[in-house]
């Protein structure tokens, strides 16, 4: 079994409270660094890309260099999802870390929390990112995610704000209406600075209702782990609902073949959700071929 990346949640904390994301049930953790290198080292046959975050931000980490470190050791990629909160805390030399291939910034976050700063304070060192990124000939990837889009346009003031930021950092003529109107998935600023859109998606939940049966990329393109150690077979399940096992106590190679785990892989060959969390999973249906 092979996966095209695996999710490491360094940290369950992200450092806000965005409207649009679930409560963190779980306590508050972090994946010590050694226990970190055992599951690298165990990860490491079954995918070449880290994407180091479930629901916490891993630049809220002080000593995220150290994490990176061990991912390039065993020659491994990684992804770093964030707010952008976060970028000050950390020098060019840890983002832009020979293992990292992509930088990830969602930046709805700004629209979604009570915050002291202004726009301009948030979105400085994010441009700041880009244009450093440029001046060094890196060859990492930025993707601007504008996860944000409905049919009721209902965040259409701050993405006008936006747009026009980004139409005059990076010298480009942006149209929301265009983006609406299209549905446009990704548009690109610069070499490797991309503008990535999608809309809003309801997060997997017990108290959802039953969307019923249906495949996923859950346990085909991809695996989770959280901090503590639970596995999971999807990035979306934070709380760890569908816990396959623990890395703390078994091995991945026992856990990925466990009768849990196959259930669910010989449910989704066949189109059936077999979990209740995936029962009540609408993200699903964008996997699912509409008749």
């Amino acid at each position: 079994m092979k996966f095209y990346r695996i999710y490491i949640e360094l940290t369950n904390v992200c450092g806000l409270r965005c409207t649009f994301c679930p409560t963190k049930e779980l306590p508050t953790q972090e994946m010590d660094l050694d226990f970190f290198e055992t599951v690298i080292e165990e990860v490491k046959a079954y995918t070449k890309e880290i994407a180091c975050h479930v629901m916490g931000d891993p630049l809220t980490l002080n000593n995220l260099s150290k994490y990176l470190d061990i991912i390039h050791k065993h020659g491994l990629k990684a992804l770093l999802t964030t707010s952008g909160y976060f970028l000050k805390k950390h020098t060019y030399e840890t983002l832009f870390h020979p293992c990292v291939k992509q930088i990830n910034i969602s930046l709805n976050s700004y629209n979604k929390n009570d915050t002291s700063i202004t726009f301009e304070q948030y979105f400085s060192p994010i441009l700041s990112l880009c244009h450093e990124k440029l001046e060094r000939k890196r060859e990492i990837f930025i993707n601007l995610r504008v996860w944000n889009l409905d049919e009721k346009m209902s965040e259409d003031i701050f993405n006008k704000k936006l747009f026009l930021k980004l139409s005059k950092a990076f010298n480009i003529e942006l149209n929301l209406d265009d983006i609406y109107e299209k549905k446009e998935n990704t548009i690109r600023l610069d070499y490797k600075i991309l503008l990535h859109f999608d809309n809003y998606f309801e997060w997997p939940s017990l108290s959802n209702k039953i969307y019923g049966d249906g495949t996923c990329q859950g346990l085909q393109s991809h695996i989770g782990i959280l901090a503590s150690g639970k596995v999971i077979p999807c990035c979306l399940d934070g709380d760890g609902v569908i816990e396959l096992g623990n890395l703390h106590d078994e091995s991945l190679k026992n856990i990925l073949l466990n009768k849990r785990t196959s259930n669910i892989v010989e449910g989704f060959k066949h189109s059936k959700a077999v979990e209740e969390l995936c029962q009540k999973c609408s993200y699903k249906e964008r996997f699912n071929t509409k008749e």
